[in-house]
């Protein structure tokens, strides 16, 4: 066999490999605003009223072989832990997850045991309003772009609360670099309705262009994560109401890339959960071993958040899942970030059925 027959060879069947995953469906759950549970109300003065948010944002290396191999274990076992959680009533409130492509990764996200789940983009859905401009140096298949995905986006929100509306944005096919286009990653919307808060919550989930896990050449996978930066501000600025607290999280891909992180803040000017929690003064409680004074560019994993009109947002604990510590157990390639935020507003704020 010649070496360009035994590369296509070799292509087909990563492409048959990979597909694999589509064969299992998406998990996708509706939940009734009825059967939605109360969460606890606070008054801790005459004038507001409050109630606290946890949200997890957690990468389970849901990849198939031959990106990964023997994961499905693993997969099984996140699935049968949040679900123990949620049975104990200590199960983080939303998870955002990424890298929910293979079949094994999405039954372990429908195995959680969430009763509202919404998906990101698929395999086939299109990038619109996106850039035709070619990225720097020159594409090339050995390294994955080929034009065409093999897989969704990997992405994937869970609530206990029902899931009210919600949107999707494929990123564009010249704002990927290397491996990673061979996915059809973007960024979604979860429009959360909360009972007893006066607005539902907007939480968004992304996941982001790698670096030199890409194998795409520095300028050019640089280039593809700004654009898809843009295109992910671009996306919150078209469904986002500004009546509505969000919450941003998911893999970004930024961990100690200054250059990264200069382009994403010339797009979005939400406050970071880990900005806010190293500040002096801060009655954020940090549960997380955080070295220098910008542990924020220590990681991939991040959140953001900004508030509403009428209801406030802010991190008041942040600590770290499936650590390998005690009854913790380390599934992934990355730890969850779990943040608590506390949700505040007028006790005069008129609350009304968000469904």
């Amino acid at each position: 066999m010649t070496g360009s027959r035994f590369r296509m060879g070799l292509i087909a069947m990563s492409m048959a490999l990979w597909t694999a995953g589509c064969a299992t469906p998406s998990p996708r759950h509706i939940m009734a605003c009825a059967t939605a549970p109360i969460p606890v109300l606070h008054a801790p003065d005459a004038d507001r009223i409050t109630t606290t948010l946890s949200v997890l944002s957690y990468n389970i290396e849901g990849l198939g072989w031959p990106a990964r191999a023997g994961r499905a274990d693993d997969l099984r076992r996140i699935g049968r832990h949040l679900a123990a959680l949620r049975r104990d009533g200590r199960a983080p409130d939303i998870v955002l997850f990424q890298e929910m492509f293979s079949g094994p990764a999405k039954a372990a996200v429908a195995a959680s045991g969430y009763p509202a789940i919404a998906t990101g983009p698929n395999r086939t859905t299109r990038a619109r309003g996106v850039t035709k401009e070619a990225l720097p140096g020159r594409s090339h298949f050995r390294r994955g772009e080929l034009g065409l995905h093999l897989t969704g986006s990997g992405l994937a929100i869970a609530s206990r609360y029902p899931i009210v509306d919600g949107a999707m944005h494929a990123y564009g096919r010249r704002s990927c670099a290397g491996i990673d286009c061979l996915a059809n990653k973007g960024v979604m919307l979860a429009r959360i309705a909360i009972p007893g808060v006066p607005t539902p919550v907007d939480l968004y989930n992304t996941h982001m262009n790698s670096r030199g896990a890409s194998r795409a050449p520095h300028s050019r996978n640089l280039a593809a994560h700004d654009r898809q930066s843009l295109e992910a501000s671009a996306f919150i600025d078209r469904t986002h109401d500004d009546a509505y607290p969000v919450i941003f999280g998911g893999d970004f891909n930024m961990r100690r890339s200054q250059p990264r992180w200069d382009n994403f803040s010339r797009y979005q000017s939400f406050h970071l959960v880990h900005r806010t929690c190293v500040e002096v003064g801060s009655d954020c409680e940090v549960r997380l071993n955080w070295s220098g004074d910008k542990p924020w560019m220590e990681t991939q994993d991040l959140q953001f958040f900004w508030p509403g009109d009428r209801v406030s947002v802010r991190p008041v604990r942040v600590e770290a899942m499936f650590t390998g510590k005690a009854g913790d157990p380390a599934l992934s390639d990355h730890d969850g970030l779990l943040v608590t935020y506390q949700l505040s507003w007028p006790r005069s704020a008129a609350v009304t059925s968000n469904c």
